[in-house]
């Protein structure tokens, strides 16, 4: 299914934390400011050594003084039903392979796609923003599980990096990250991938996609990864044109 950036409305955070920060505190003003409910759906399935219930527990307390209701999706009897009733839909970070195969075994693509393109805010945050692109081959986390498919919820045209960085430890010989996105753009030189530093978020609106930091990212670049290249995005950078790829 094909996704409106005209309808759509859309918080794709690259982590729920920054540096020394408070769980989720890089992130509560922008969801505050982009959902128009304080009742949002949470789909906790990235989560893994945890119960459900738990993830829910920890967002809901870390979202509570901002006036948010979270309501998990382990709650419902339900999960498409309550995916259609959703007033907002967040869906947070763990590992993308799991969130994935738990999104495919619920048969909840085609409504978060259809609650998307019917308006519904969507945020994520981590593996919550890399099932947001095109499929899940520029995550970072190891495939402990293997979904039907990598093909994601295809809510934009091109892949997403969270927790990107260009970072190498010293002593460090295994691939780094601009590595391995080589190797993606080897492989799919026509497709976009954008790399969102921690701190850091895309944020899609009336059709207009932007990159954007917070007090918590100082300020730090993103990157576009696309043919062979890496090209640096500005704060507040319009980036609309990788919506119409």
């Amino acid at each position: 299914m094909s996704v409106s950036p005209k309808t759509a409305k859309l918080l794709l955070l690259s982590s729920s934390k920054a540096g020394d920060s408070a769980y989720l505190a890089p992130c509560i003003d922008a969801i505050v400011q982009h959902c128009d409910t304080r009742r949002i759906l949470f789909i906790p399935y990235a989560g893994v050594g945890m119960p459900y219930s738990d993830y829910t527990a920890k967002v809901q307390q870390a979202l509570a003084p901002a006036g948010i209701d979270v309501v998990g999706i382990e709650s419902f009897n339900d999960p498409r039903q309550a995916v259609a009733d959703a007033q907002a839909i967040m869906v947070g970070g763990g590992n993308t392979f799991h969130l994935l195969h738990q999104l495919y075994q619920h048969q909840l693509i085609a409504p978060i796609q259809n609650a998307v393109n019917s308006g519904i805010p969507y945020v994520g945050w981590s593996a919550g923003s890399n099932v947001a692109g095109l499929s899940i081959r520029t995550t970072n986390d190891m495939p402990i599980i293997e979904p039907p498919s990598f093909a994601a919820l295809q809510l934009v045209p091109f892949q997403l990096n969270p927790h990107y960085s260009d970072y190498q430890p010293p002593g460090f010989h295994g691939e780094t990250r601009d590595q391995r996105l080589g190797e993606f753009m080897a492989i799919a030189p026509q497709t976009p991938v954008i790399g969102i530093p921690e701190g850091t978020a895309l944020q899609l609106e009336n059709g207009r996609l932007t990159y954007q930091t917070t007090a918590f990212s100082q300020n730090s670049p993103g990157y576009l990864f696309l043919g062979g290249h890496k090209q640096a995005i500005s704060p507040g950078t319009d980036c609309s044109q990788w919506l119409s790829r």
